[in-house]
């Protein structure tokens, strides 16, 4: 395993080398809910899981965050929140406090033994090629109702440095499976959108977004099942993949591009699988997540030796299998390797916020693209911190 520098935790009471008790926060792409997770960790290689839980997002309020991404697209600045973007910056913190307030009463942590809080929010635009990255989540208003530390904004300074913003949690992937011995080591997120990690033999670093995840299979089953999800891939499994239309998507430009790279939730339209039956629509979007997720093998400096799969995508039968067959090598969810496939990105957003504290690197030119290691975050003084 590489070593790293502290460079040391801004102020506080927490000192190098100290255990931290810190929460996560995650509202991903697929728009399902709020992700909550508590570690300890050093933010190195030190990490002890903790309980993890969601908190769904009613429909009404999904479907104003899917309306407020076509407000997104007026942001010409980091700050800008125009339309209805600032009203729902605010609810969301608030629910987002809420959900904090459930987690802590259903697990029996009090408030007071919480040393900082990792706030992800909602990203509604992510446009790193014009310097953009947005999440909505209001951190000051979060460390004023919940008095507690606050790190948010962890992809800005990677995008202002040049970076893709995208993926962060690599740097956590690495340091949640150590123990695992099988090297090269890849590690696939599939939520709206998928991203991988692959770890090398000596600790090294790459990752990307490997193309589209959940988000057009949900959007197709929401618009002709009105469900919000294609259950264990039932309708997928019933339907025969269009390969012929799944090779006009893989022809696009981004699978070729060089890696690292990172893909807005909407960069790939489902214009092309509209005169498709349901189930044939969903067979051929299910495949072509699982190709996109087998292209990344080209990017790899090394075949991997294992795939573990996590988010809520290895819940789906007919993905899982789809991936198995591409990849030809062995693909298993995260619980085979002793990790928690639904919490582990709400517990990657607790450890960044540990190193963005500790002045640590989060993102890196193999998982990036940034010329040099990058901390990041905007930390906010709670109250009763």
């Amino acid at each position: 395993m590489h070593e790293e520098r502290r460079l040391g935790k801004q102020d506080g009471s927490k000192r190098e080398g100290d255990i931290w008790r810190a929460l996560g926060l995650m509202s991903g792409t697929s728009l399902d809910g709020i992700d909550v997770a508590v570690i300890e960790t050093d933010g190195c290689y030190d990490v002890r899981h903790g309980f993890t839980a969601t908190y769904p997002y009613s429909d009404a309020f999904r479907e104003q965050l899917k309306a407020a991404l076509k407000d997104a697209g007026q942001i010409r600045a980091p700050g800008e929140r125009p339309g209805r973007l600032h009203m729902l910056e605010q609810y969301l913190t608030e629910l987002h406090a809420e959900a904090i307030g459930h987690y802590l009463t259903d697990h029996h942590i009090p408030i007071d033994s919480i040393d900082i809080i990792g706030f992800h929010g909602q990203t509604v635009l992510h446009r790193p090629d014009a310097g953009l990255t947005v999440q909505l989540g209001d951190g000051e208003l979060l460390a004023r109702l919940t008095g507690r530390d606050v790190v948010f904004d962890m992809r800005a300074a990677d995008v202002a440095a040049g970076g893709q913003g995208a993926p962060l949690v690599p740097v956590y992937h690495r340091a949640a499976v150590a123990r695992v011995e099988d090297r090269p080591i890849a590690i696939v997120n599939i939520g709206g959108v998928a991203n991988v990690t692959w770890i090398g033999r000596e600790g090294s670093l790459m990752a990307f977004d490997t193309g589209p995840g959940n988000a057009m299979l949900d959007d197709w089953m929401a618009a002709h099942r009105g469900v919000a999800h294609d259950e264990g891939g039932a309708c997928a499994a019933e339907g025969i993949i269009s390969e012929d239309l799944v090779t006009l998507y893989l022809k696009n430009h981004y699978f070729t591009a060089p890696a690292p790279k990172s893909l807005d939730r909407n960069a790939f339209g489902l214009d092309l699988v509209r005169s498709l039956s349901v189930e044939d629509g969903a067979a051929t979007l299910t495949a072509l997540a699982a190709a996109g997720i087998a292209k990344a093998r080209e990017h790899f400096p090394e075949p991997a030796a294992l795939w573990v799969v996590c988010g809520g995508g290895r819940k789906n039968k007919t993905l899982m299998s789809m991936i198995a067959e591409r990849v030809e090598n062995a693909v298993v969810p995260a619980e085979a390797v002793g990790l928690d496939g639904d919490g582990l990105e709400a517990e990657a957003w607790a450890y960044l916020a540990v190193r963005s504290a500790l002045g640590l690197p989060l993102t890196f030119p193999g998982t990036t693209g940034v010329l040099k290691p990058m901390t990041g975050g905007k930390l906010v003084r709670g109250a009763g911190s």
